[in-house]
């Protein structure tokens, strides 16, 4: 089997088939569907779904969070009240990095819809902090699913097109994927600018990487026009 550079929509099809449960098909068809970040997903609550108006709340946040004393530079955690090297209270740059955080409310499809419904009804929810969150699992967990579920469908490894590396099938790819089957529907100005703000980035160059890699068709039906006849 070929090694591919990014997921086609057939693959993450096959991905949820091969799902065991409820839970682990709503785990990979949120990234797939709604192009979110595993991140994102995980933080999904039941009162984040609006069945009537078929939209979903994702908080707008990157799991890792680069936070540096604004005093010396030094990169600080969330949990501190002092730098580790000059002693700057940096208790306030984490609640100012707290409040710049963001949410979208998503659209989100019948079917979608449906089997989120039918999940919750049957209990599926985790209560978690006092909210009931709809997977209650963390992230290697999740990894661990999606390897899972690669392995029971006879996916093949995902080559790096920059490093020429490969690598496991993983919650990200069902981002991509979605971005790609986005750009390749529609790829005007308009639709670049809505899949920048659906997938939440702040700079439309992050966007447009997808088009590049969408744009692999173009180099082979150039390829075919040249090719040698037999």
């Amino acid at each position: 089997m070929p090694v591919k550079e990014y997921l086609e929509l057939e693959d993450v099809n096959a991905l949820e088939k091969a799902a065991t449960c409820l839970r682990d098909k709503l785990l990979i068809r949120l990234p797939g569907r709604l192009g979110c970040r595993i991140s994102e997903a995980l933080g999904v609550g039941v009162d984040d779904i609006d069945f009537r108006e078929h939209t979903v709340t994702i908080e707008h946040l990157k799991a890792r969070i680069q936070l540096l004393c604004p005093n010396c530079g030094r990169r600080v955690a969330k949990d501190y009240v002092l730098c580790p090297r000059c002693g700057q209270k940096v208790e306030k740059l984490v609640e100012k990095e707290v409040e710049r955080r963001r949410t979208r409310t998503l659209p989100i499809d019948n079917e979608t819809l449906a089997m989120l419904k039918q999940y919750i009804q049957r209990g599926g929810p985790v209560a978690v902090n006092g909210r009931q969150l709809l997977f209650g699992i963390k992230r290697k967990r999740a990894w661990q699913i999606y390897q899972e579920c690669a392995a029971r469908a006879g996916l093949p490894e995902l080559r790096n097109p920059e490093t020429g590396k490969t690598h496991h099938v993983s919650p990200h790819k069902l981002r991509d994927a979605f971005a790609i089957h986005a750009v390749k529907v529609n790829d005007t100005g308009d639709g670049i600018r809505l899949l920048q703000e659906h997938l939440g980035h702040q700079s439309i160059t992050t966007t447009m990487k997808y088009r590049k890699v969408a744009g692999e068709e173009h180099k082979s039906w150039y390829a075919e026009l040249w090719k040698e006849k037999e």
